[in-house]
């Protein structure tokens, strides 16, 4: 029979983790259950999807504001902090606000503008343009912001994040000053010790820092390396990809989780003879045309995952083949005609205009970010998503 279907993503719903939670073995039975009472079957090449949220649950890899505020007077001085380019988030980024202001006499808080890295605006285009600001060059003072543009709520959150940042730092005991700028080094003009919060574009802004005469410079992948009063941590990624646990406790990104996946490979294999791949999944990586947010504020969209899911996709696309080298045929002859393209295909399409218009990402990213649209970040109790079919084509 003709397979009539191709790619499915599966929210599998999972027990609440808890730290210590043996995850390998829940994640197994989940899927399987699954399987079980919605009556499909585990293919070879299927892909199991871990939310970052509970690798990190289970890990129990937790850390406190007064952990952070400690790291960061021990690696910053606990004097004058300039802190640059965060992103405006009170789950991403508002409690590791409290605890580098609690690290600190004074942070001087240096915000991108019109918009963050991600894309959460402060202001629009259309308002620099009306202003005469040129958002290259000019650096704004908190008053004179406030003269040109009043308070600016977030479309979505309601939060004007210029007072709530100011009062966080204040109400931790730091004093605050607030700058709108855009080039890096615009903070040396207020202090040499300084707390890149990029994500993307950090190492650039570091270097940068380094070339024009900082003293000290860190990025949040810097914070929270080791445990700090036996607290959770990240070696490679630091406070990148945390979120928000409590108003005093942030969680963090998962830390070595490449032989969770592993075993989870095994034990599936071992329990259906089939070879599946597993990915642990943070942020998806796509932009909201409404908000113009760009979705990824982890550092990666997978931190761990099997070997077969290394590389980017290589396929052809049917449209072009059907309009140029296929563009006399019809029905039967030209099903039969793109089938054997696709069998005949090269293992490298690079430059082939057949592949034009394809999606040239990494097959991390694109699995990642369907598994991230398919588990949400609520209420659906799905952390786990299987993907079946993705690896297929026309001809399977």
């Amino acid at each position: 029979m003709e397979r009539r279907v191709g790619t499915v993503s599966r929210g599998i719903r999972c027990p609440i983790i808890r730290e210590g939670d043996n995850l390998p073995d829940i994640v197994v039975n989940s899927v399987l259950e699954a399987a079980k009472y919605e009556g499909f079957e585990m293919r070879d090449r299927d892909v199991i999807s871990i939310t970052e949220s509970i690798v990190a649950r289970a890990q129990g890899n937790y850390a406190s504001v007064d952990d952070i505020a400690a790291d960061v007077k021990a690696k910053l001085g606990g004097e004058t902090i300039g802190v640059i380019f965060p992103i405006l988030s009170r789950n991403r980024f508002a409690i590791c606000l409290r605890g580098i202001a609690k690290g600190a006499k004074k942070v001087v808080l240096m915000l991108s503008y019109p918009s963050d890295e991600v894309g959460n605006a402060l202001l629009t285009y259309d308002q620099l343009d009306e202003a005469g600001i040129n958002p290259y060059s000019d650096v704004l003072s908190l008053e004179k912001y406030r003269e040109l543009f009043g308070e600016n709520k977030h479309e979505f959150t309601g939060v004007d994040y210029v007072q709530y940042y100011a009062d966080l730092i204040t109400e931790a005991g730091a004093e605050v000053e607030v700058v709108f700028a855009n080039q890096a080094k615009t903070i040396l003009n207020y202090t040499d010790c300084i707390l890149n919060c990029d994500i993307h574009t950090r190492v650039r802004t570091k270097r940068i820092l380094m070339e024009n005469g900082a003293k000290v410079v860190c990025s949040l992948d810097d914070i929270l390396t080791a445990p700090i009063n036996g607290s959770g941590y990240n070696t490679r990624y630091g406070l990148l990809g945390s979120n928000k646990s409590t108003e005093d406790q942030i969680k963090l990104f998962p830390r070595e989780c490449q032989d969770m996946v592993e075993e989870i490979q095994t034990k599936i294999m071992e329990q259906t003879g089939k070879h599946v791949e597993v990915m642990v999944y943070g942020d998806g990586a796509f932009k909201d045309p409404q908000g113009k947010i760009w979705e990824l504020a982890d550092p990666v969209v997978s931190p761990a995952f099997t070997k077969g899911l290394i590389g980017t996709p290589n396929e052809l696309k049917l449209k072009y083949l059907a309009d140029n080298d296929f563009k006399d045929l019809h029905g039967v002859a030209l099903k039969e005609a793109i089938s054997n393209a696709i069998k005949e295909k090269e293992g490298n399409l690079v430059g082939n205009m057949a592949s034009q218009g394809t999606t040239p990402r990494q097959l991390t990213d694109l699995i990642g970010s369907l598994c991230d649209l398919t588990s949400g970040s609520g209420d659906k109790g799905t952390p786990v998503v299987l993907v079946q079919g993705y690896f297929d084509n026309f001809t399977d």
